[in-house]
């Protein structure tokens, strides 16, 4: 999980200054483990994205770059909306992809930090998704999730 972490971060967090990364690497190899993950894996069992939930969190979406684009963060967010019909997360306001895949699922930005859970000078945007009454997740794609 650490590497796609790493090379989901790589490929999408260009704003991060030089260094963060590897400041960030240690409390990501520390936090990982502890934590419960929904995993999207390959024909092959192979993992290639991943989800951490706390209750109605979304705690981080990360997906292997070789993955992007082809529905398997929709898969894991259209899970996690069938376990938790209002789901909130939180996203760097630089990472302008992920803003777009956000806002294209249908979250919307409820409030703004100027710095990340970690202090770095990093805006969030807190997003919230509420699904319609009877609507549960949005219909497109199949999870591939354990």
């Amino acid at each position: 999980m650490v590497v796609i972490w790493r090379a989901s971060v790589e490929a999408t967090h260009d704003f991060l200054l030089p260094g963060d990364i590897e400041k960030l690497d240690a409390r990501v190899r520390d936090f990982l483990p502890r934590t419960p993950l929904w995993v999207a894996t390959d024909q092959h069992d192979r993992p290639i994205g991943f989800m951490a939930l706390s209750e109605a969190q979304m705690d981080s979406l990360f997906i292997d770059p070789a993955w992007r684009g082809v529905g398997v963060g929709r898969a894991l967010v259209e899970h996690a909306l069938t376990l938790h019909p209002i789901l909130t997360t939180e996203v760097n306001e630089q990472n302008r992809q992920a803003v777009g895949f956000y806002l294209r699922m249908g979250f919307v930005p409820i409030e703004r930090s100027p710095v990340d859970r970690q202090g770095f000078a990093y805006p969030l945007i807190h997003l919230r998704y509420e699904a319609a009454e009877g609507s549960g997740a949005p219909e497109k794609s199949k999870p591939v999730l354990r």
